[in-house]
Protein backbone atom coordinates (compact mmCIF):
# COMPACT_ATOMS: atom_id res chain seq x y z
CA UNK A 1 0.00 0.00 0.00
CA UNK A 2 1.54 3.49 -0.97
CA UNK A 3 2.54 6.04 1.84
CA UNK A 4 -0.18 9.07 1.98
CA UNK A 5 -1.70 11.28 4.53
CA UNK A 6 -5.33 11.62 4.41
CA UNK A 7 -7.36 14.34 6.05
CA UNK A 8 -10.43 13.91 7.29
CA UNK A 9 -12.31 17.38 8.88
CA UNK A 10 -15.91 17.77 9.86
CA UNK A 11 -17.80 19.17 12.40
CA UNK A 12 -18.50 17.31 16.21
CA UNK A 13 -20.10 14.12 15.41
CA UNK A 14 -20.37 13.87 12.13
CA UNK A 15 -18.45 10.41 12.33
CA UNK A 16 -14.81 11.52 11.69
CA UNK A 17 -13.33 8.74 13.83
CA UNK A 18 -15.27 6.28 12.71
CA UNK A 19 -14.61 6.92 9.19
CA UNK A 20 -10.92 7.14 9.85
CA UNK A 21 -10.87 4.05 11.93
CA UNK A 22 -12.38 2.12 9.05
CA UNK A 23 -10.04 3.69 5.80
CA UNK A 24 -7.64 2.45 8.32
CA UNK A 25 -8.84 -1.57 8.16
CA UNK A 26 -7.35 -1.45 5.23
CA UNK A 27 -3.58 -1.06 6.48
CA UNK A 28 -1.76 -3.63 7.89
CA UNK A 29 -1.02 -4.22 11.32
CA UNK A 30 1.33 -2.57 14.11
CA UNK A 31 -0.82 0.16 13.60
CA UNK A 32 -1.20 3.37 16.08
CA UNK A 33 -3.78 5.34 17.23
CA UNK A 34 -2.24 8.18 18.50
CA UNK A 35 -4.66 10.54 20.91
CA UNK A 36 -4.59 14.17 21.46
CA UNK A 37 -7.34 14.12 24.31
CA UNK A 38 -6.74 14.25 28.17
CA UNK A 39 -9.07 13.47 30.60
CA UNK A 40 -9.29 16.61 32.71
CA UNK A 41 -12.82 15.96 34.08
CA UNK A 42 -14.83 12.86 34.23
CA UNK A 43 -17.26 13.16 31.19
CA UNK A 44 -13.72 13.77 28.92
CA UNK A 45 -12.36 10.21 30.84
CA UNK A 46 -15.97 8.58 29.77
CA UNK A 47 -15.19 10.32 26.12
CA UNK A 48 -11.97 8.75 25.91
CA UNK A 49 -13.02 5.32 27.37
CA UNK A 50 -15.49 4.63 24.70
CA UNK A 51 -13.32 5.82 21.97
CA UNK A 52 -10.86 3.05 23.23
CA UNK A 53 -13.71 0.58 23.21
CA UNK A 54 -14.72 1.76 19.57
CA UNK A 55 -11.16 0.30 18.46
CA UNK A 56 -9.95 -3.33 17.99
CA UNK A 57 -7.36 -4.79 19.06
CA UNK A 58 -5.12 -4.22 16.35
CA UNK A 59 -4.38 -0.52 17.14
CA UNK A 60 -1.95 0.58 19.76
CA UNK A 61 -2.94 3.68 21.43
CA UNK A 62 -0.24 6.56 21.96
CA UNK A 63 -1.51 9.16 24.06
CA UNK A 64 0.48 12.37 23.54
CA UNK A 65 -1.38 15.80 24.36
CA UNK A 66 1.36 17.78 22.76
CA UNK A 67 4.64 16.36 21.47
CA UNK A 68 3.15 14.34 18.86
CA UNK A 69 5.86 15.54 16.56
CA UNK A 70 8.71 14.09 19.01
CA UNK A 71 5.97 11.21 19.00
CA UNK A 72 5.89 10.51 15.19
CA UNK A 73 9.47 11.30 15.01
CA UNK A 74 10.74 8.47 17.61
CA UNK A 75 8.03 6.04 16.67
CA UNK A 76 6.54 6.28 13.47
CA UNK A 77 8.55 4.19 11.23
CA UNK A 78 7.41 1.40 13.67
CA UNK A 79 4.00 1.24 12.17
CA UNK A 80 2.19 1.21 8.89
CA UNK A 81 -0.14 4.08 9.60
CA UNK A 82 -0.75 6.39 12.55
CA UNK A 83 -4.15 7.54 13.01
CA UNK A 84 -3.83 11.18 14.54
CA UNK A 85 -7.10 11.79 16.86
CA UNK A 86 -7.38 14.97 16.60
CA UNK A 87 -5.70 17.76 15.54
CA UNK A 88 -7.99 20.36 17.02
CA UNK A 89 -7.81 19.52 20.69
CA UNK A 90 -3.57 19.43 19.75
CA UNK A 91 -4.08 22.88 18.61
CA UNK A 92 -6.12 23.77 21.96
CA UNK A 93 -3.44 21.97 24.32
CA UNK A 94 -0.99 24.02 22.90
CA UNK A 95 -2.84 27.32 23.46
CA UNK A 96 -3.45 26.24 27.18
CA UNK A 97 0.57 26.07 27.24
CA UNK A 98 0.76 29.91 25.67
CA UNK A 99 1.90 29.00 22.31
CA UNK A 100 1.06 31.61 19.72
CA UNK A 101 0.21 31.48 16.00
CA UNK A 102 3.44 31.25 14.56
CA UNK A 103 4.87 28.67 17.16
CA UNK A 104 1.58 26.66 16.51
CA UNK A 105 2.26 27.07 12.65
CA UNK A 106 5.60 26.30 12.66
CA UNK A 107 4.91 23.65 15.26
CA UNK A 108 2.39 22.33 12.15
CA UNK A 109 5.04 22.80 9.43
CA UNK A 110 7.37 20.35 11.92
CA UNK A 111 4.09 17.82 11.76
CA UNK A 112 3.87 18.16 8.11
CA UNK A 113 7.62 17.50 7.96
CA UNK A 114 8.01 14.80 10.05
CA UNK A 115 5.01 12.94 8.45
CA UNK A 116 6.79 12.99 5.08
CA UNK A 117 9.92 12.08 6.73
CA UNK A 118 8.54 8.90 8.15
CA UNK A 119 8.05 5.41 6.82
CA UNK A 120 4.29 5.07 7.36
CA UNK A 121 0.84 6.57 6.18
CA UNK A 122 -1.23 8.35 8.25
CA UNK A 123 -4.39 9.70 8.95
CA UNK A 124 -5.27 12.96 10.87
CA UNK A 125 -8.47 14.13 11.59
CA UNK A 126 -9.68 17.37 13.28
CA UNK A 127 -13.21 19.54 13.92
CA UNK A 128 -13.97 22.82 11.67
CA UNK A 129 -14.64 25.15 14.31
CA UNK A 130 -15.24 27.97 11.80
CA UNK A 131 -18.58 27.56 10.38
CA UNK A 132 -20.50 29.17 13.70
CA UNK A 133 -21.54 32.12 14.69
CA UNK A 134 -18.43 34.69 15.40
CA UNK A 135 -17.38 33.77 18.67
CA UNK A 136 -17.49 36.78 21.68
CA UNK A 137 -14.11 36.82 22.64
CA UNK A 138 -10.52 37.01 21.60
CA UNK A 139 -9.27 33.86 22.68
CA UNK A 140 -12.18 31.67 21.01
CA UNK A 141 -11.63 33.98 18.07
CA UNK A 142 -8.31 33.20 17.82
CA UNK A 143 -8.60 29.65 18.69
CA UNK A 144 -10.86 29.54 15.63
CA UNK A 145 -8.62 31.10 13.56
CA UNK A 146 -5.47 29.12 14.22
CA UNK A 147 -7.40 26.37 13.68
CA UNK A 148 -8.15 27.13 10.11
CA UNK A 149 -4.72 28.17 9.39
CA UNK A 150 -3.41 24.73 10.52
CA UNK A 151 -6.55 23.00 8.24
CA UNK A 152 -5.36 24.78 5.44
CA UNK A 153 -2.01 23.69 5.67
CA UNK A 154 -3.25 19.83 6.12
CA UNK A 155 -5.09 19.61 3.75
CA UNK A 156 -2.68 21.47 1.02
CA UNK A 157 -0.18 18.74 1.89
CA UNK A 158 -2.38 15.86 2.03
CA UNK A 159 -3.05 13.47 -0.63
CA UNK A 160 -6.46 12.63 0.46
CA UNK A 161 -9.32 15.20 1.77
CA UNK A 162 -12.96 14.48 3.44
CA UNK A 163 -15.27 16.67 4.74
CA UNK A 164 -17.92 14.61 7.17
CA UNK A 165 -21.35 15.86 6.94
CA UNK A 166 -24.01 13.51 8.83
CA UNK A 167 -21.88 10.85 8.78
CA UNK A 168 -21.41 10.91 5.23
CA UNK A 169 -17.93 11.01 3.50
CA UNK A 170 -17.33 13.86 0.73
CA UNK A 171 -14.52 13.67 -0.95
CA UNK A 172 -12.80 17.16 -1.24
CA UNK A 173 -8.92 15.77 -2.92
CA UNK A 174 -7.84 12.79 -4.05
CA UNK A 175 -9.00 9.79 -6.17
CA UNK A 176 -12.70 9.82 -7.11
CA UNK A 177 -12.97 6.42 -5.85
CA UNK A 178 -13.35 6.87 -2.26
CA UNK A 179 -10.54 4.47 -1.03
CA UNK A 180 -12.61 1.83 1.79
CA UNK A 181 -15.03 -0.88 0.39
Amino acid sequence: MPKKIIFITGGVRSGKSQFALQIGQEYPRPKAYLATAQALDEEMAQRIKRHKESRSWEWETIEEPRQIVKTIKERGDEFSLILIDCLTLWISNLLLDGWGAEKILNETDDLLKACGQTECSFIIVSNEVGWGIVPDNETARFFRDITGMVHQKMAQEADEVFLMVCGLPHRLKGPDKLSIG
